[in-house]
């Protein structure tokens, strides 16, 4: 049998099992990957490369790195004279150009974690968090130059659990992007690619995130809406407050008795306690910047200036 020849486009860790899936299959033969160019990392700054080029490196695989995909005129080349059958594509954060599209001869492949329409862009995975849902994801469609519009040809529903965060979600949804390509490798191997037009009327949208989109707004947010930020953005940013002009990451809180009006900060019985919108909470697992994580309790015992949060 024929294998299919593929190029795969990915760069973080979050691409790396699904590569690695492909990679064993016996239907695929791996021509290349197409990553991000290597970044400076962490406080060293030294140049390192993205966890997919790490792999190609591994595993013998041709690999090209570059962060304009459509302009490079080598990789077009390659592509153009590869007789590629698949591009399947997963977290490459770069749009892709029709020229590439009409390349190979199945089609170009996206790998997206949510049931969509819901959740079209760059984090589909933090808003299932942010906004309480109890379910997720993997959707594969084939590509149009349209963020995330492509017809649907596959797709598999997760549960999210309730002591989820991002950090396992994506973790879980990691390993299901691998199981969920080999299942589409094998619907093209039997001829049985089918493909579903998305419903317009029911797309929603999960923007790129911010670091201000994680402050805590005691005015504004109420306690499930907090819980869902501290989950959502467990990652990155981080759900915060500001305490005495730094940053206080917020990792745990629980309801308090106390009635205190909606930002009203107060130290009772050695808790943080601080008003929202529907009551007040106590900040249980905190973190000042450049410091560990701590309960309140440990963290007023260390601190003896006045607490001022906003």
């Amino acid at each position: 049998m024929k294998k299919l020849r593929t190029i795969f486009l990915g760069t973080p860790d979050f691409s790396v099992p699904t590569l690695e899936s492909i990679c064993k299959n016996d239907s695929i033969e791996v021509l290349a990957t197409i990553s991000n160019p290597d970044r400076k990392q962490n406080r060293g700054q030294k140049f390192q490369s993205p966890p997919v080029v790490t792999f190609a490196k591994d595993n013998n695989i041709k690999f090209f790195q570059t962060d304009k995909i459509n302009n490079d005129e080598e990789i077009l080349t390659f592509l153009k004279n590869s007789e590629v059958d698949l591009i399947i594509v997963l977290a490459f954060s770069q749009f892709i150009s029709q020229e590439i599209l009409d390349i190979p001869k199945i089609g170009c492949f996206n790998i997206h974690t949510s049931i969509l329409p819901k959740y079209r862009g760059a984090a589909p995975v933090q808003y299932a968090l942010l906004n309480g849902d109890k379910s997720t994801g993997v959707s594969i469609q084939k590509m149009v130059k349209k963020m995330d519009a492509g017809d649907i040809c596959f797709f598999k529903s997760i549960d999210i659990e309730q002591e989820d965060n991002a950090l396992t979600l994506f973790q879980k949804l990691k390993l299901e992007a691998a199981e969920c390509i080999i299942s589409l490798i094998e619907i093209i191997i039997d001829n049985k690619l089918k493909l579903t037009a998305q419903n317009e009327d029911n797309v929603s949208f999960a923007p790129l995130i911010k670091k201000e989109d994680a402050k805590i707004q005691p005015a504004k947010h109420n306690i499930e809406t907090i819980r869902n930020m501290i989950r959502g953005y467990f990652v990155w940013p981080k759900a915060y407050l500001d305490l005495n002009n730094k940053v206080l990451k917020v990792h745990e809180v629980e309801k308090s008795n106390h009635k205190l009006s909606p930002g009203e900060f107060q130290i009772h019985m050695g808790q943080m306690l601080l008003g929202i919108k529907d009551g007040t909470i106590r900040l249980k697992i905190i973190q000042l910047a450049g410091k560990k994580s701590m309960t309140d309790i440990d963290f007023l015992n260390g601190f003896n200036q006045e607490i001022i949060i906003t």
